[in-house]
């Protein structure tokens, strides 16, 4: 894959034109060339990002806020900001996790959501869900409650099965996998749960005369990934200790390994265990490990070299230990999806952990979250999008307000245009590490801004009004 930078006299964007010369930097994917932008700036670790049925790119951050993100100008909302999450704070994984929408949202207008608590001195999981009242997202129900958690080895990713059922990785908690292989307990599980949160009736039932139970696989240590195939096949990608990173086909009732075995069941010990205990083989590791992250199956005209693949994310190990590992993984799956044929990897040169993606289904663009350079998540992050510009889709959606920067890059002065919502608020100039560096008032919808002081490098600007938060970068030359 090669990357380039070109200058574009229009950017289009969901059937509308930016008519201002831009920056781009350009990768090619076979005979596909995507463009790569800035969608979102400033985020406090983006963990989940994924497409909503409203048309929205929806988002948590690891602090506790959901956002709801416009995909044509970047424009975004807070709708839920909970106050009761377990914040990061730089030194650890909890925080607000995985999410899914209600499969019948036109109906039934739910998002589900998981994320850590404290009960005491200790730290808790749960899964709760929300109603979206077309603003906000409001009334929180307690699906599943006091689930072990800890400062590492959380989960949790969600999604929703075609019969309607949640299903919910959670992870070991770092307790060396004792719970894991442990029937009664919920950790290092794959867990699927009715929409109610009740127990499904037909969830595997693990030892002879109990009834069924939340849990649908276990023996696993910390599921990162989670998506489905086009026939249904649930796929996840997993955290190994220090060896064999796993991608995984999830079946009910079976047994993953963790920690009796990691990776394929090749040594002694390791093939005494499987085969008395029915474990599941991945079917496909790296070691050493990657980190492999969010996961997603892509399947769009708009980048043809990627059709039956799974895009996936990966954040390139403990504080980049294993070198420059973090990336985009494509796995290309055989014809009945039971394989992986070859993986392909893109935007290493980032030095970005890609924490996870998601797909836009009209354009077929990438859209990826990413969290910093360093081990657990650094900011100021971004959501980018690689997007293929010759591939025409229109959806009409219209904009909530807009910015626009030019010339970008810029040597001494940059022109800012933007919608009147915005006439009157504060606009802030970031560095790239999110200091402050400029604060003024817009007061009309053309803003000139003298940046002939600045130093040379890479800037953002932010501006929020009651519509939302806009933010677009630019470089100083």
């Amino acid at each position: 894959m090669k990357k380039s930078t070109i200058y574009l006299a229009a950017l289009a964007l969901w059937g509308c034109s930016q008519a201002v010369p831009t920056q781009a930097q350009t990768w090619t994917v076979g005979n596909t060339v995507l463009t790569e932008s800035d969608l979102v700036t400033g985020l406090d670790v983006p963990w989940e990002i994924l497409w909503g049925p409203d048309d929205f790119i929806w988002a948590t951050t690891r602090s506790g806020e959901v956002l709801r993100i416009e995909p044509s100008t970047g424009n975004y909302t807070s709708v839920l900001d909970l106050t009761d999450v377990v914040p990061d704070g730089g030194s650890g994984e909890p925080g607000l996790l995985g999410m899914a929408m209600h499969p019948d949202w036109a109906n039934s207008p739910k998002v589900f959501l998981v994320y850590n608590y404290m009960v005491g001195n200790s730290i808790r999981e749960r899964l709760v869900s929300y109603d979206w009242n077309g603003t906000a997202l409001v009334n929180e129900d307690i699906l599943l409650n006091t689930i072990p958690g800890f400062w590492i080895h959380n989960g949790s990713r969600l999604v929703i099965t075609p019969d309607q059922k949640i299903l919910m990785s959670t992870g070991d908690t770092g307790d060396g996998g004792d719970s894991s292989q442990d029937f009664a307990a919920l950790n290092g599980k794959v867990l699927r749960i009715n929409l109610d949160g009740t127990v499904p009736a037909d969830n595997p039932v693990l030892n002879d005369g109990d009834a069924p139970g939340y849990t649908y696989s276990w023996g696993h240590r910390n599921i990162q990934g989670l998506c489905l195939g086009p026939d249904g096949t649930i796929y996840s990608s997993e955290h190994g200790q220090n060896n064999n990173d796993e991608f995984n086909i999830i079946e009910p009732g079976r047994n993953y390994g963790w920690p009796n075995v990691e990776g394929m069941c090749n040594t002694a010990s390791e093939q005494t265990f499987c085969a008395a205990n029915n474990v599941k083989e991945p079917i496909r590791t790296w070691t050493p490990c990657v980190a492999v992250n969010g996961i997603e199956y892509y399947n769009h005209p708009a980048i043809p070299e990627w059709n039956n693949c799974i895009i996936m994310g990966v954040m390139g190990g403990l504080a980049g230990a294993n070198g420059n590992n973090d990336r985009v993984s494509v796995l290309h799956l055989s014809a009945d999806g039971l394989t992986i044929d070859s993986e392909d990897q893109y935007f290493t040169s980032l030095n970005q952990r890609f924490r996870d993606v998601c797909v836009n289904p009209y354009t077929g663009a990438l859209y990826v979250a990413l969290n910093g350079s360093s081990y657990p998540g650094n900011g100021p992050n971004k959501i980018k999008e690689f997007r293929n510009l010759a591939y025409n889709a229109v959806i009409n959606i219209a904009a909530t307000q807009e910015m626009t920067v030019f010339p970008n890059p810029a040597t001494d002065m940059v022109q800012i245009e933007l919608s009147a919502s915005m006439v009157g608020q504060k606009l802030i100039v970031f560095a790239a590490n999110g200091d402050v560096v400029r604060e003024i008032t817009v007061q009309s919808t053309t803003e000139k801004l003298d940046i002939s002081a600045l130093p040379q490098g890479a800037y953002w600007l932010k501006a929020t009004s009651s519509l939302g938060t806009l933010t677009k970068t630019f470089m100083k030359q």
